[in-house]
């Protein structure tokens, strides 16, 4: 037995010796993984940079036409497929995923969707949607989903995503909208007492809404079925 192999055996709990004799035995592969992460950092940064950026000004200069045919129920089609010379939202949400021009694109899709009565492609552009934080379009998005759940009667799925809506960003403006078409649908499903409760909440939490100026008559109707 040589005398290092000796020191090793002698040696063998020596936490600093292992770490040492690690360290030089591995140090070409180290080496290695030090450069490929400082690799991967720099392509990380150079594709935000020279990537996304550029790609997200673009889409973002390409929406502008899209959103003006989108005010439009006469020009649906066109904000949804271009006119030929400017793209239309379809395009953006492909062709420039992973950018923010392209998540709006998706919740316009879901829109114009559900105003064409194409309810699964309104869910399918709506599923891809990422929240944002934003309190208007978020809120929204999910909204639109228990809508369009809702049309294709599946009505399970149209209840989650409504309590979701009512929730999210709580506030007297949506809340109650997206809470009375829970009650609606739970009415549908002919479960009268959550639709009161639904209806109920409207009345409590939300009194200034306009939809709690009419919300007695639901409420009395629902129950006038339990």
């Amino acid at each position: 037995m040589s005398k290092d192999q000796k020191d090793i055996v002698i040696q063998p709990d020596n936490k600093l010796n292992r770490t040492s004799n690690f360290v030089q035995e591995n140090s070409k592969s180290l080496l290695v993984i030090g450069v490929a992460i400082v690799a991967l950092v720099a392509l990380y940064f150079g594709y935000q940079k020279l990537y996304l950026a550029p790609r997200a000004e673009k889409a973002a200069a390409e929406m502008f036409r899209a959103e003006q045919y989108a005010a439009s129920d006469s020009l649906a089609d066109r904000a949804i497929s271009g006119d030929g010379s400017n793209p239309g939202f379809e395009k953006i949400a492909d062709e420039y995923s992973s950018t923010k021009s392209a998540n709006l694109a998706n919740a316009y899709l879901g829109g114009l969707y559900l105003r064409k009565g194409e309810f699964q492609k309104a869910v399918d552009a709506l599923g891809n949607y990422s929240n944002t934080g934003s309190p208007v379009i978020d809120p929204l998005v999910l909204g639109m989903l228990g809508d369009a759940y809702s049309e294709l009667k599946q009505y399970d799925k149209a209840i989650t995503y409504y309590k979701k809506a009512a929730d999210k960003n709580s506030n007297s403006f949506s809340s109650p909208i997206f809470l009375k078409k829970l009650g609606l649908v739970y009415e549908e499903q002919k479960d009268y007492k959550s639709a009161s409760e639904a209806y109920q909440k409207i009345k409590k939490e939300f009194p200034e809404s306009a939809e709690a100026a009419v919300i007695d008559t639901y409420i009395a109707r629902a129950e006038a079925r339990l």
